[in-house]
């Protein structure tokens, strides 16, 4: 694995950052947003297939094919450091993701917020400060945790046995940890060393490590 990926940057000014949008902040996780929501479509049907083969495995282990429809919220975060800007760019993610022809229509919107709040929360936790890649695949499990909570509801996962429960919380975890967190910060990093982020002090950071 690359220094880049394990490398845990905290921000290194004294003053704390702004807490206030500004109107590149919402344009660029609007484009985040939709950029995901497109990522979701594609996952849809790659995802879902694989979920049907894991289910077909163990009941439960299908939540290891969770994760990718968890990054919006993680990128998101990561990107904008903002508060609200996880559960933003997730809950557009899964709009853009139903609007385009989500096989689970207006359930996939549900599933973004549930997502969206997990991962914000973890962010609100650590008071919208630290943005290393053990914060980002926290947040990525924390999404996990708002989806497999919000299915107890929307896909009847509440009258099932506890070891389905806890075995699909196990790899919802671990894949929300390894493809959202993990995935998002690699993919943050690499959108930084582009210079697209130079506005933001994700692209700060990556300059003083460079």
């Amino acid at each position: 694995m690359s220094s880049d990926v394990s490398t845990e940057t905290e921000p290194t000014t004294a003053t704390p950052p702004t807490r206030a949008w500004r109107v590149i902040d919402i344009v660029v996780a609007a484009v985040l947003g939709v950029a995901c929501g497109l990522i979701f479509v594609v996952w849809n049907s790659i995802g879902y297939a694989w979920w049907t083969a894991m289910s077909a495995i163990t009941p439960g282990l299908a939540g290891i094919a969770t994760g990718v429809w968890l990054l919006g919220g993680v990128l998101g975060g990561l990107v904008i450091r903002k508060p609200g800007a996880a559960l933003f760019v997730e809950l557009l993610a899964a709009v853009v993701s139903t609007l385009l022809g989500s096989q689970w229509s207006i359930e996939t919107v549900y599933s973004g917020l549930a997502q969206g709040i997990g991962a914000e929360l973890i962010f609100a936790i650590f008071l919208y400060r630290r943005w290393n890649v053990s914060i980002a695949m926290l947040a990525g499990a924390g999404a996990a945790v708002g989806a497999w909570t919000l299915e107890l509801f929307t896909s009847g996962n509440l009258a099932k046995g506890a070891g389905f429960l806890l075995t699909y919380l196990g790899t919802c975890v671990v894949s929300g940890a390894l493809l959202a967190g993990l995935l998002g910060w690699i993919l943050m990093k690499a959108l930084a060393k582009t210079g697209a982020l130079n506005r933001f002090a994700a692209g700060r950071d990556a300059r003083v490590e460079a």
